[in-house]
C-alpha cells in the first residue's frame, strides 16, 4: 500500500513535502539536493525474467540494501540515503511495478518481489547484505532471510507484519472501503490500467503475506524488529515476531506512527545505524545475578 495503507499515502506525501529532498552538504554546508529515485547519475536496471528493474546506488563501503513500502518507490528513503550512505554502500531498487520498475506477467505477491530483490543481488554479484524493509519492504526482507538466508548479513524491519490480519481493524476496513471505490471505478474508466495495478497493490494488504510465524526461526541473521507505539500493526504481533527471531532485538518508537522514516528520519536514522553498526548483543536482565 502506499506505506501500507491508502491513507497513509497522503501523510507520506505532506512529511516528504516538509522534509524537502534529499541532501548532503558541500564544503560551505549548503545541502545539494539530490531527486532520490529519479537520479540518472545514481540510476541503473537490470532485466530479471524479462521484466525491468531500475535501482540507485550511493556511497562506499558494506552494501546496505533498501526495500521500500507498497506504492512507494525508492525516494520514499529521501529522508535516510544520505545518512547512511555516509556509513555503507546503499542500494535501492524500485520493486515490481512500481516507481519505475516494470510490472511484468507475475501476479504482486511478496514472494515473487523477495526473488526480484534476490536477483537484483545476483545481478550486482553481492553474496551477502545488510538489508533494512519498510512496512511491505520490512516482509520482502524477511522472505528474502528466509529463503535466502546467505544473502542477509543483518535485518532492520519496520512495521512489517506476517498476516493480513496483523493490522488493526480500522486499518484492513480501511483498505476494504478503498478498494471497493477502485473496483466501482473501474467499470467506467478509459484508462484503467493504473487502476488495475492499484488494486493488485491493495490486495498485497488484504489478502498476503501468509508467514507462518514458524518460519521466523529459519532467519539467522541478526535482526532489528521495529515499529511505532502507534503503528498499524498491531503491538502483539510485532512482539511475536520479536520473540520467534533467534537472534533480535526489539525497538518500539515512542510517540510515533508507521511513518516515522519520514516524519522522524534522524531518531529512526540513529536507531538503524546503531543497530547496524555496533557488534549485535542479546544481554538479559537474568544473567545479571541478582538473585545469585
Amino acid at each position: 500500500m502506499n506505506a501500507r495503507f491508502p491513507v497513509a499515502r497522503i501523510v507520506l506525501i505532506a512529511a516528504l513535502v516538509v522534509l524537502g529532498g534529499g541532501g548532503v552538504a558541500s564544503a560551505d554546508t549548503q545541502p545539494t539536493y539530490i531527486a532520490y529515485g529519479s537520479n540518472p547519475a545514481a540510476g541503473n536496471s537490470f532485466v530479471f525474467a524479462g521484466t525491468r528493474f531500475y535501482y540507485e546506488t550511493y556511497g562506499e563501503g558494506v552494501p546496505l540494501l533498501l526495500i521500500h513500502a507498497n506504492g512507494e518507490s525508492i525516494g520514499s528513503f529521501k529522508g535516510q540515503i544520505g545518512d547512511f550512505a555516509s556509513h555503507h554502500r546503499v542500494i535501492a531498487m524500485d520493486s515490481r511495478g512500481q516507481g519505475k520498475s516494470d510490472l511484468g506477467t507475475a501476479a504482486l505477491t511478496y514472494e515473487q518481489m523477495a526473488e526480484d530483490t534476490n536477483a537484483l543481488l545476483n545481478h550486482l554479484r553481492l553474496s551477502q547484505v545488510k538489508v533494512l524493509g519498510w512496512s511491505d519492504g520490512g516482509i520482502i526482507g524477511l522472505l528474502l532471510a528466509i529463503r535466502h538466508p546467505e544473502k542477509v548479513g543483518m535485518l532492520a524491519v519496520m512495521g512489517a507484519n506476517l498476516q493480513p490480519d496483523a493490522a488493526y481493524p480500522w486499518a484492513v476496513d480501511g483498505n476494504l472501503r478503498v478498494r471497493n471505490r477502485i473496483t466501482a471505478q473501474l467499470t467506467t474508466s478509459k484508462n484503467p490500467k493504473p487502476l488495475r495495478l492499484q488494486l493488485q497493490l491493495l490486495d498485497l494488504l488484504g489478502k498476503q503475506p501468509h508467514i507462518p510465524l514458524t518460519d521466523l526461526a529459519i532467519i539467522m541473521a541478526p535482526t532489528l524488529v521495529m515499529a511505532a507505539d502507534r503503528d498499524v500493526i498491531r503491538d502483539e504481533h510485532t512482539l511475536s515476531m520479536f520473540h520467534a527471531i533467534q537472534k533480535s532485538q526489539l525497538a518500539i518508537f515512542p510517540g510515533a506512527t508507521h511513518m516515522i522514516p519520514a516524519q522522524d528520519p534522524s531518531r529512526f536514522n540513529r536507531t538503524v545505524l546503531d543497530f547496524f553498526d555496533r557488534p549485535f548483543a542479546m544481554p538479559d536482565t537474568k544473567d545479571l545475578g541478582w538473585f545469585d
